[in-house]
């Protein structure tokens, strides 16, 4: 209309006429008001449907276009669980840039397995079984590390983390030595030897073993294996973009083999190679003319007759004991023509190199913790040393994605693809890494190898995303993921986990701060630095609560009917009672204090690294502030620190009575939670425990505090947390105290006793025990009683069962949950050199 109206008040037009000028008149006079003695012109019906048309297209295109924005909101929304944070990465050495940690015992969840830092590794490792005691299906093959094998005992004696690592596993009557020694110089990581040595504990019983060494291939591995098993010493050879060419021999150093087979075949994953093997096992006469179980030698035709190329080559020896085998390791690339090729160590040049591998690790083990001089038993050094390597021998290395989702997404979603070197908490029951965990880790590995911790933080911070959030379990890759249910495999982006990593950082910050001197150090800090920012952003504004200061976890199911108390996953304290009726008005004190320590650390790093960031001390500042504290947290009636929330503590519970479906088919009905009570807000004050201590444990507490006074009393309380063992997680007269959450769900954080938790206390024990105050001579009392408690029971549960636990008994100091357990619970290091 706009081009209509401007062509027909031309000038220069020569077919203007009358009626065109009229036009143009009415068009004017509709658009402007009268002058002079014109008379307004009524508008024609054509131009009021131009009008309306006109304005119906300004509106639709107005809607279009906001819908088209809403659209593409929502789809950044989507997509910005599963976009990485935009900054420098923090990753600047990772597989050939690192020759000295690539290859390593990457592999927790095997008894014995090695790999690169590559994110397509080759892998090898170690199978066994007694060929007498195999059972129909191949049932009694030891490869993953699994509690129903029910071995007396197994872990790392000395690992010192780079360059090798000597395993006991006492399996029967049998005892297999394993250990890897590692030789660099050259371009793919260079060499390493690794020795299975077997011997009997009853010379008299010499039941015959077979030993299975493998070699597989990643999915998406780019190379090729080939074995050759005709000479007296079986080799595999290969070619990879991650290794070049190199070759594998198996050597006999002591003993008799009584017969050698193979299988060279394609697997369908990592995850099943010992199905593979258990499905080309075979009954088959010996060159003795006895019959043997062997593998079945090359299987590698597809389904429609076609040639495949391995993935997967095992070689299996039938020995006698004692028996020693050592496995040689060469890399061949850049090496050619008459050309030597160095070879490793095998025989007894290994020996001699593992003698001077084991003292130098004993030297610097004395030099760091210093127990020979604190007057510790040859035994408990030795189990020191056990805990500290298990811990490090349980570094693994793993690649691949999380599956992840938002509000804002209907179905998971998988996040970016990506490496992760990072400590397991167990290798029977949790070979992969947890986000709170590795805060406790990297207590340990720091004492040890501050290099390794920082290369840890570098790769956990890398897998931060643009909203500042990291997922707090990570599972990645096949290996990984064969162990974890399905349930928890989707990590949701509104739950958190407590930020533990401030407390290695504050560790470093103040105890390392020399060691941290050096440029390579003080640039890993400023790199890091903005992904703290968004992390502790991302606690700061996704968990605060509804007043300001306060703070909880979400996550809580608020609608769950089978539950006692529904669980708090994110809190890291799982079951630990906490308000009965989760709701958004709850508190929470263990995240309050957590965020008082991330906002401590942040305010020190900021001034370190010259950037001095005020609102960082600002935080600080009002978090810490008892007063406020108090205000929040402190019960008038029972003066102990609570959660506040909706909550009564008459639940229970009950069976419902049988749907006549059910009674048909003889079915019970599962129990719910039966409510007497109604529940009000209030603090959760009837609930003592780990949760109440938080204030004192992260040191938040003023030395002169009335309240530090109640928490010691309490604390040494038999009848609340005091034990011979330890403290335990849930006072004796807390109404859930090891009550089960469920009927399938037993109590996990309520009553038994966990050393992260103890360390923490023996920890603010110290801190307070320094402090001038009127409570600084019971603190110093109560610790001295504490460490020993900790100490003698860890210590003689390690003796009489062979491993460290996941928790411990608060009733006769047993251990329970799972083992072994060298995640947490290898602190019993950092408690007897008392490295605080």
């Amino acid at each position: 209309m706009a081009r209509q109206r401007k062509n027909a008040t031309s000038p220069n037009n020569p077919n203007n006429n009358e009626k065109d000028k009229k036009k143009v008149r009415m068009n004017n006079n509709t658009s402007s008001s009268s002058t002079g003695s014109q008379t307004p012109v009524k508008p024609s019906i054509s131009n009021n449907k131009y009008f309306f048309y006109n304005r119906w297209w300004t509106i639709f295109g107005s809607l279009a276009l906001l819908i088209a924005s809403v659209f593409c909101y929502l789809g950044y929304l989507e997509t910005r669980v599963n976009t990485p944070f935009d900054n420098q990465k923090m990753v600047e050495r990772t597989g050939l840039e690192d020759l000295e940690k690539y290859w390593g015992s990457y592999r927790p969840g095997q008894y014995f397995g090695l790999k690169t830092r590559d994110p397509y590794s080759l892998v090898m490792g170690l199978m066994w079984y007694f060929p007498y005691r195999l059972k129909p299906g191949g049932e009694g093959i030891r490869h993953w590390c699994e509690i129903g094998d029910k071995l007396q005992q197994y872990g790392w004696t000395r690992h010192d983390g780079r360059s090798f690592g000597l395993q006991e596993i006492h399996d029967s009557n049998i005892v297999l030595e394993t250990s890897f020694i590692k030789i660099p110089g050259k371009q793919y990581g260079g060499d390493w030897s690794a020795r299975i040595a077997v011997k009997n504990k009853n010379p008299e019983i010499k039941d015959p073993i077979s030993l299975i060494w493998y070699v597989a291939l990643d999915e998406k591995t780019n190379g090729h294996i080939w074995q050759d098993v005709s000479s007296e010493i079986p080799e595999i050879s290969g070619e990879t973009t991650g290794l070049g060419e190199f070759k594998l021999t198996l050597n006999t150093i002591s003993g008799k083999v009584l017969h050698k087979s193979f299988l060279s075949t394609v697997a369908p994953s990592l995850q099943h190679l010992t199905e593979t093997i258990k499905s080309f096992l075979r009954l088959t006469n010996s060159e003795s003319g006895k019959k043997v179980i062997s593998l079945a030698g090359e299987s590698l035709i597809g389904q429609n007759g076609e040639k495949l190329k391995s993935n997967f080559i095992a070689i299996q020896l039938l020995v006698n004991t004692p028996f020693t085998l050592d496995i040689s390791y060469n890399s061949v690339t850049g090496f050619y023509g008459n050309e030597p090729i160095p070879h490793p160590p095998i025989g007894e040049d290994y020996t001699q190199l593992l003698k001077k591998k084991i003292d130098e690790f004993d030297n610097k083990f004395e030099k760091t913790f210093n127990l020979e001089n604190k007057k510790f038993s040859q035994d408990e050094i030795n189990f020191a040393k056990a805990a500290l390597s298990n811990m490090l021998g349980g570094i693994g290395y793993f690649y691949g994605s999380s599956r992840v989702k938002s509000v804002h997404t209907k179905e998971p979603v998988p996040y970016w693809k990506a490496p992760l070197y990072t400590a397991v908490p167990s290798r029977s029951f949790f070979p992969r890494g947890f986000l709170w965990d590795e805060g406790f880790h990297g207590l340990l590995i720091s004492e040890w190898d501050l290099d390794i911790e920082l290369d840890i933080l570098c790769h956990w911070f890398d897998l931060i995303n643009v909203e500042g959030w990291i997922p707090r379990e990570q599972i990645l890759g096949v290996e990984a993921l064969a162990k974890v249910p399905e349930e928890f495999v989707t990590q949701r982006n509104t739950n958190a986990n407590p930020p533990t990593f401030f407390m290695v950082l504050k560790k470093i910050l103040t105890k390392h701060r020399v060691e941290l001197s050096t440029k390579k150090r003080i640039s890993t800090l400023e790199r890091l630095y903005p992904r703290l920012q968004a992390w502790f952003t991302w606690y700061n504004t996704t968990q605060k609560g509804e007043i300001i200061g306060t703070y909880r976890w979400h996550g809580r199911d608020e609608n769950s009917i089978k539950e006692l108390n529904p669980k708090t996953l994110t809190s890291g304290l799982d079951d630990y009672p906490r308000a009965s009726h989760p709701t958004d008005k709850e508190r929470h004190v263990d995240l309050r204090c957590w965020i008082t320590l991330a906002a401590g650390v942040m305010a020190e790093l900021s001034s370190i690294i010259g950037r001095d960031d005020i609102k960082y001390w600002e935080t600080y500042s009002y978090l810490s502030d008892n007063t406020l504290l108090n205000e929040m947290h402190l019960s008038p009636y029972t003066e102990t620190y609570s959660d506040f929330g909706l909550h009564t503590d008459a639940v229970s519970l009950k069976r419902p009575q049988p749907t006549p479906e059910q009674l048909q088919h003889y079915q019970q009905p599962e129990m719910i939670r039966e409510v007497t009570k109604q529940p009000e807000y209030r603090y959760v004050d009837s609930t003592f425990g780990y949760v109440s201590l938080f204030p004192f444990i992260l040191e938040i507490l003023d030395p002169n505090s009335a309240y530090l006074h109640k928490i010691l009393k309490d604390m040494r309380d038999p009848t609340k947390l005091w034990t011979d063992f330890g403290i335990r997680s849930l006072s004796k007269t807390s109404p859930l105290y090891m009550k089960w959450n469920t009927e399938h769900d037993p109590p996990y954080w309520r009553g038994q006793i966990w050393i992260n938790i103890n360390y923490l206390a023996l920890k603010a024990l110290y801190h307070y025990g320094s402090q001038p105050g009127p409570y600084s001579e019971e603190s110093k009392k109560i610790y001295v009683e504490l460490r020993q408690n900790i100490i003698n029971n860890i210590f003689k549960e390690y003796k009489r069962t062979g491993y460290i636990w996941e928790q411990y008994n608060d009733k006769t100091g047993e251990g329970s949950g799972c083992h072994p357990f060298t995640g947490w619970s290898a602190l019993v290091v950092m408690i007897m050199s008392e490295q605080y």
